[in-house]
């Protein structure tokens, strides 16, 4: 009896592209945006209520450090969604499906060479700058500032993850 043998289609770039995006970018901004969110209001709550020094400085400063990361956020978001709407390939090729040895385990094709560039040569000089100044601000708020360290470290990064999964939203639609 013949084998019935189903050829499966190859997904276009735009599909596999997506499908990176949000397995390996959105779902793990809402985790850590949680978690940073989580960790940045039970700074600010300690500080209300054990230290008593939660003032409207601090209100500000907290609300300044959300404000940068959100910035941030928005800025890498764009970037991504620019690749992803002109150069679809740079997400796609990292999407790449595991294949099968004969002892059943999977594994990766290897030896494939990325025949594209990923995106702009200065992403990551502007990823480090924006890291940078994410961790400066964080410095100056609790040096000089009023904000708890726990909560000045962790509210820019909840801004952060948050804005991405807020500017991605159009992509999480079915």
């Amino acid at each position: 009896m013949p084998k019935l043998v189903s050829v499966k289609q190859q997904e276009g770039h735009d599909a596999r592209a997506t499908a990176y995006i949000k397995a390996y970018m959105l779902f793990p901004a809402g985790i850590l945006g949680l978690i940073s969110m989580l960790g940045g209001v039970g700074g600010l709550g300690y500080q209300l209520i054990a230290t008593d020094t939660y003032s409207w400085v601090t209100f500000l400063e907290s609300s300044g450090l959300l404000l940068l990361g959100g910035v941030l956020g928005w800025l890498q978001t764009t970037y991504h969604q620019w690749i992803l709407a002109h150069r679809p390939e740079v997400f796609a090729a990292r999407m790449r499906q595991p294949t099968l040895t004969k002892s059943g385990k999977p594994k990766r094709e290897s030896g494939k060479i990325q025949d594209s560039p990923s995106g702009s040569p200065w992403a990551p000089v502007a990823y480090m700058a924006g890291l940078a100044l994410l961790l400066f601000g964080s410095t100056v708020a609790v040096v000089y500032g009023a904000v708890h360290p726990l909560a000045s470290y962790f509210l820019p990064w909840a801004g952060f993850f948050w804005a991405k999964l807020f500017f991605w939203k159009s992509l999480m639609k079915v």
